[in-house]
């Protein structure tokens, strides 16, 4: 055989290998997909031992063919540990969203409407009082109608043990006025959100479910930009979570 005859038939085979490496590569991103979403569907289902069986079908259908799914096991303790906090995480939100719902309801039983607003957001509620409502104006100690108010929200979260209270302050962002014995407002807005604690606790609520943060002018709920605005920014507010295991 001479050698053009030689290199022509090299040049083939090159042509002919070259042409189906596209196909492995194909194989390999098909095999990879259908696992994805095997797993997808397994954990949607929250049962480990589904997981596990599809899984463990998959690499055996693909034996060695697959380098990058056979290198990656998932062990089944990790899986089981993932599985359980998807759980948790679903109960905890459950039970959030019935929070939620007795709340509104307290507050409409109560006569709170238009005074205090609620929301839900990812497995946190959040209760926010306009600051005008429980302080005078610049002021942080309690007014006797902010007390009132207080001993309302306190008769709903007693019943809450499992959360947890984050008591937020805020203010607008314009400055303590001259003269004023406030350096800041962040000192402000801690002041209230402390005072808001302490009365809570006298009240009876246990000292270890709360803590107060202040914020200042951070996470406006609306620009600056009236006194309207100003005045719906300056407000404190309750988060409660859950407490994992509760």
């Amino acid at each position: 055989m001479s050698d053009d005859e030689q290199t022509g038939l090299d040049d083939d085979d090159e042509e002919i290998e070259t042409s189906s490496q596209w196909l492995t590569t194909l194989s390999d991103l098909s095999m990879l997909l259908m696992t994805f979403f095997i797993m997808l569907f397994s954990m949607s289902s929250l049962d480990v031992k589904k997981f596990t069986d599809s899984f463990s079908s998959v690499r055996n259908a693909l034996g060695n063919k697959s380098k990058a799914v056979a290198s990656a096991p998932i062990a089944t303790p990790d899986m089981s540990t993932l599985v359980e906090q998807a759980r948790i995480r679903q109960r905890i939100i459950g039970e959030q969203r019935r929070v939620y719902d007795q709340f509104r309801s307290y507050v409409s039983t109560k006569g709170l409407d238009g005074v205090v607003a609620a929301t839900l957001e990812a497995g946190k509620i959040t209760i926010a009082f306009p600051a005008g409502v429980l302080f005078p104006k610049d002021g942080v100690d309690l007014t006797e109608q902010g007390k009132e108010r207080l001993r309302t929200l306190y008769g709903f979260l007693i019943k809450t043990a499992g959360e947890r209270v984050n008591i937020r302050g805020f203010t607008d962002n314009q400055p303590p006025g001259a003269g004023s014995r406030f350096r800041d407002n962040w000192e402000v807005s801690s002041l209230r959100a402390v005072a808001v604690l302490r009365y809570m606790v006298s009240l009876g609520m246990p000292p270890n479910r709360l803590t107060a943060t202040g914020l200042a002018d951070l996470e406006p709920l609306y620009p600056n930009d009236t006194p309207e605005h100003r005045a719906r920014n300056q407000r404190v507010e309750f988060v409660l979570e859950r407490w994992i295991g509760e």
